[in-house]
């Protein structure tokens, strides 16, 4: 008898931790903690409006096309045609790569709390010409690895999330709630309102940054099929990693709030300054260097994992026919050398933009609101082209369906994330009160200009493809409205051929019938 191998099924908490794993990361702490108790409303919200709905509607198309190529180019692209999908992964992608010198800017910032003096290391964090050389060694060092296509960079990924985020979140949050029980000072009031104050619009713009927090938990879709009784496991999964991803960031953010006072956090310092001043607490200063080297650690196996991964997207549907043949060379291994170079000259000039913004921090965060302003685009049409399908797609199978029937739920669940994208993407636009970004011309034409550009480069890029630019060997699956004209023209073929092949039979047996009549007259008889 032959062994039949049974599928191995994810269960709910292990799935629920595979996404916390994906979306956690403590760089984005010290942003929040500017808010005190109303920080744990933003990340509520945040939750509620995008998180969730992310991870649902993420959910549904991954398991529709389960089979077929694409990504986001797929599901955007078989609600609103291929030049709005191609508009989607091509964000996608770009975003990802403006993503590095933000992340690496925090790796930077970790490097140098190594050291055991801590007004040195403040001095050598803030210091930009200090950034700029870490951010680019580290950034084209990670991406000379990739091109060796190293198998093992997964692995060390697996561990740098687990030292260099789950432990350090973990182990913040330990120290906050020792340092209150043990009669340890706060700086932050809790006794204050858990309610933002809207009165005063700057309260909000800086939060739009939080959605970016969140951002990714629609990768855990494709393991949807994964899961045993997908329609009522995987919700549970989605609330159950949300719950948790909450509890952490609010945690942490208040551990933060707590050790250092709201005037004196710096976006890129203040994790470290946390620990620092924990540490010196509990009289275990000597920690410092360690979770210093865990942090930058955790972030350098991420861009190690991630400087190859979104370009793979791209690539692919490059091959397809929609991008020149330059961006589809490969090395000896089939690494996509030459979008990984583009990349790289990206993430160079980007990362030169030290020289202009008037500190580390402003460059930080106009960086990370591009990032933000960018990635919410995508989500928008992610959201849309969902309710779309559910009427341009009636009929196709849905392994994993949001509401039981109709698509009341699925308006509601893809509105809320729509409309929690929208909102974001206004606020990113506004420079925010609680920092300094220098120039508000410099501010605005960065975001504006460079949003303009990058969402305009896909459409000159797709009214510009030729049929010359389809790799022979690629095989992209067909969208659904190409199928049905190529089936329409097979049948109307077939119906020909029998037409034609009918008629042949019809005149011959007609003949037969009068030969008699043929051979004795030459002309028909007039009637």
């Amino acid at each position: 008898m032959a062994n039949i191998k049974q599928t191995v099924k994810l269960g709910v908490f292990t799935l629920a931790i595979m996404n916390v794993t994906a979306v956690v990361s403590l760089r984005g702490l010290p942003a929040e903690a500017v808010y005190g108790m109303s920080s744990a409303f933003y990340y509520l919200f945040a939750a509620i409006v995008f998180l969730i709905p992310t991870s649902l509607v993420a959910a549904e198309l991954a398991a529709m096309f389960q089979d077929k190529q694409g990504g986001v180019f797929r599901w955007v692209g078989e609600a609103y045609g291929k030049k709005w999908g191609f508009l989607a992964i091509w964000v996608q992608w770009i975003e990802s790569t403006i993503w590095y010198p933000t992340v690496l800017t925090f790796g930077a910032v970790s490097i140098a709390f190594i050291g055991m003096n801590d007004a040195h290391d403040m001095t050598l964090a803030n210091n930009k010409y200090y950034t700029l050389a870490v951010v680019l060694i580290i950034y084209w060092l990670a991406t000379f690895i990739s091109m060796k296509g190293m198998s093992w960079v997964g692995k060390v990924a697996k561990v740098g999330g687990m030292v260099g985020t789950i432990i350090p979140a973990a182990l913040l949050i330990i120290l906050g709630i020792v340092y209150l029980a043990t009669g340890g000072h706060s700086n932050m009031d809790f006794h204050s309102s858990f309610f933002p104050d809207f009165t005063n619009f700057d309260n909000v713009v800086l939060a739009a940054s939080i959605f970016l927090f969140y951002a990714g938990m629609e990768m855990g879709g494709i393991h949807v099929k994964d899961v045993s009784n997908p329609s009522k496991n995987y919700p549970k999964a989605v609330f159950i990693g949300a719950l948790i991803t909450v509890i952490i960031f609010v945690l942490g953010t208040f551990a933060l709030g707590i050790i250092i006072p709201a005037k004196d956090i710096s976006l890129t310092q203040s994790l470290l300054v946390g620990f620092d001043n924990y540490f010196r607490y509990i009289h275990a200063s000597w920690l410092s260097p360690i979770i210093a080297i865990a942090l930058a650690f955790g972030v350098l196996a991420g861009v190690l994992t991630w400087v190859a991964g979104p370009s793979k997207g791209i690539f692919a549907v490059g091959k397809a026919g929609y991008m020149p043949p330059f961006f589809q060379k490969t090395n000896k291994l089939g690494v996509q050398k030459n979008i990984l170079y583009v990349q790289g000259i990206a993430v160079t000039v980007l990362s030169l933009l030290f020289v202009v913004m008037p500190s580390v921090q402003s460059f930080y965060q106009i960086l990370s609101q591009l990032t933000v302003i960018l990635y919410l685009i995508m989500y928008m049409l992610m959201f849309s082209g969902a309710i779309a399908l559910r009427y341009k797609m009636k009929k196709l199978n849905r392994p994993f369906r949001i509401g039981k029937g109709g698509n009341g739920l699925m308006w509601i669940i893809a509105g809320l994330g729509f409309c929690g994208s929208l909102l974001a993407f206004v606020l990113s636009f506004i420079p925010p009160s609680q920092i300094s970004t220098g120039s508000n011309t410099v501010w605005f034409s960065v975001l504006i200009i460079g949003a303009l550009i990058v969402v305009i480069a896909p459409f000159v890029i797709y009214a510009s493809k030729k049929p010359s630019w389809v790799d022979p060997n690629a095989n992209f699956e067909p969208f659904h409205w190409e199928e049905k004209p190529a089936a329409q023209v097979a049948g109307a073929a077939t119906a020909t051929a029998t037409a034609a092949t009918t008629a042949t039979a019809s005149t011959a047996t007609n003949a037969a019938n009068s030969g008699d009549a043929t051979k004795t007259t030459d002309t028909p008889p007039k009637g």
